[in-house]
């Protein structure tokens, strides 16, 4: 009887084909790197911030993870496994979003920056869940020295010019 249980709970559960010790890193380092991402459009006050970069990275990590279940039971025989479509479709449904945030008022655009840091979140999102560690790492980084750094010393400038 405990046997049948057992089997039956897998079945319900859904035994994943991709080990936990590879699911979970992956799920964690995306929720890590998209809100530091986050916290910086945060600390500024910003419509999307922590929970909203989290989610999304935590969003697309998810999807590319399902796509490599999918893989690992066999299911490339039967379908026809496309990986850009699964980047299409995490890009299409954050363009989604990041464009709700940008508002043009007053002659001026608002919102572009926090509007690409999201699809930015997505795609390390998608870099995390598919294993590209160092690419995810690397774009992380580098989004912040972008939006930090650089955004600091364009405000410098703009403040000098006036």
């Amino acid at each position: 009887m405990q046997g049948f249980l057992d089997a039956a709970m897998a079945e319900f559960l859904g035994t994943p084909h991709v080990p936990l010790s590879i699911m979970l890193p992956r799920i964690i380092g995306s929720v890590i790197l998209t809100g530091l991402i986050g916290f910086e459009r945060e600390t500024r006050d910003r419509p999307a911030g922590l929970r909203t970069h989290m989610l999304v990275g935590l969003a697309a990590a998810c999807y590319c993870i399902t796509a490599l279940d999918l893989i690992a039971r066999g299911y490339e025989a039967d379908v026809s496994l496309d990986p850009l479509r699964l980047v299409n479709a995490v890009t299409g449904g954050v363009a989604f979003l990041a464009a709700g945030l940008i508002v043009f008022a007053r002659g001026e655009i608002r919102g572009l920056t926090t509007g690409a840091s999201l699809w930015l979140a997505a795609s390390v999102g998608l870099a995390v869940g598919l294993g590209q560690w160092i690419l995810a790492l690397s774009v992380t980084a580098l989004s912040l020295f972008i939006v930090r750094v650089l955004g600091a010393a364009e405000a410098r400038m703009k403040s000098k010019g006036d």
